[in-house]
């Protein structure tokens, strides 16, 4: 098999991994069973070799003022040590990429960025950098692990010097040591549980992947990247690719809270303003299967007969236990409670639109108790 291996590829071969090429890499697809795996971070918890993902750094006097026109988010209100989901937006207001940008400083930022789109994101931001701002690909030096789920913060707990507690949801502490290898932590992740993603050097990925799967025993187990897109897709988080590309915009993909507006102009700004105020032809919806079959993503959706979309993900999700998907439909055929057509197989399966059949994060669960 062809393709980059992370520094954990022969801990995944030792433990029976289904190895995929995704994106160039070599990386685990299950150990288990996609299913298994799913339940166990929704329970317990679960680790993931993340470390395909990309790491760049922007650095240098003007970087605050740069990041302010590069992303969507409004960096300038950021402390430091916070992270933020935005969206490398292109004039047009597709979206290029999008990423977690973690502020060191005014002047340091790191932006976490899908693996399929670093070489493409690199250009992008060099491109657009003042002279004063330094841009380069830290992906090299980084391996990148997360643990996920409601027991990840004991299973961490003992290993680590940071204090957990004080740790709350995207923020992050820098030069921390984790069973004794010093490591970026941060509170976030992509699967809709509790949980932290590790930046480490390449040579402390093993000993830490060890020591985190001993310490949590039975109640942790390594997860594949089934079971890391069922998670993602089950907490109703999109990726790249499907429910975002540079032909469909945040606005769209129902993303218009982490577009601030306000702050000043930034690359798409414009074109986002105009169809914000125009009002969207098309928007993502949420849909339940109610006649036999999964909807798979590309799969074409209909309102009597008309064609009105198409499927951006579609599976069975294991903690519903219902088959679900997203489209983009157009914003007309988009109320609540509405029912749609789904061509699967050359057949019409009907699927009702449902705002609220989608997992709901520990996060958004946490702000509805004002915690």
């Amino acid at each position: 098999m062809d393709g980059r291996k992370t520094p954990l590829y022969d801990a995944h071969i030792k433990g029976q991994g289904k190895m995929v090429n995704f994106n160039g890499w070599q990386l685990p697809l299950e150990f288990e069973g996609i299913i298994k795996e799913h339940q166990r971070v929704r329970t317990l918890a679960g680790l993931f070799d993340v470390s395909h993902m990309g790491e760049i750094m922007v650095v240098g006097i003007g970087a605050e003022t740069f990041m302010q026109r590069l992303v969507t988010a409004d960096c300038a209100k950021m402390s430091d040590r916070q992270v933020t989901y935005s969206f490398l937006c292109h004039e047009q207001g597709g979206v290029i990429d999008d990423l977690l940008v973690y502020k060191f400083s005014s002047q340091r930022f790191l932006l976490v960025v899908n693996a399929v789109n670093i070489e493409k994101d690199l250009a992008w931001v060099k491109a657009k950098a003042p002279s004063d701002v330094a841009v380069w690909d830290a992906s090299e030096g980084y391996a990148q692990l997360a643990l996920q789920g409601p027991r990840s913060q004991e299973i961490l707990a003992p290993l680590c010097t940071a204090d957990l507690n004080a740790l709350r949801p995207f923020w992050f502490v820098d030069q921390t040591m984790v069973a004794g290898r010093t490591a970026l932590l941060s509170r976030t992740g992509y699967t809709g549980e509790d949980g932290f993603e590790l930046y480490l050097a390449a040579i402390d990925a093993l000993p830490v992947w060890e020591a985190l799967l001993g310490q949590g025993g039975q109640h942790i187990a390594p997860i594949g990247l089934g079971a890391r897109d069922t998670l993602r897709f089950e907490a109703r988080l999109p990726l790249y690719g499907q429910e975002l590309s540079e032909s469909i915009n945040p606005l769209e993909a129902g993303l218009g809270a982490f577009v601030k507006f306000n702050k000043g102009d930034f690359v798409g700004r414009e074109a986002l303003w105009r169809q914000k105020k125009a009002g969207l032809r098309r928007k993502l919806v949420e849909l339940e299967m109610v006649g036999r079959g999964i909807a798979r993503a590309h799969y074409e959706v209909y309102k009597e007969g008309r064609h009105i979309g198409f499927i951006t993900t579609g599976s069975f999700a294991p903690t519903l236990q219902k088959n679900v998907a997203l489209a983009l439909v157009e914003v007309e055929h988009s109320s609540a409670g509405g029912m749609v057509e789904v061509s699967i197989r050359n057949s019409m399966v009907q699927a009702r639109i449902n705002e609220d059949i989608f997992y709901e994060s520990v996060y958004r669960r946490k702000g509805k108790k004002g915690e």
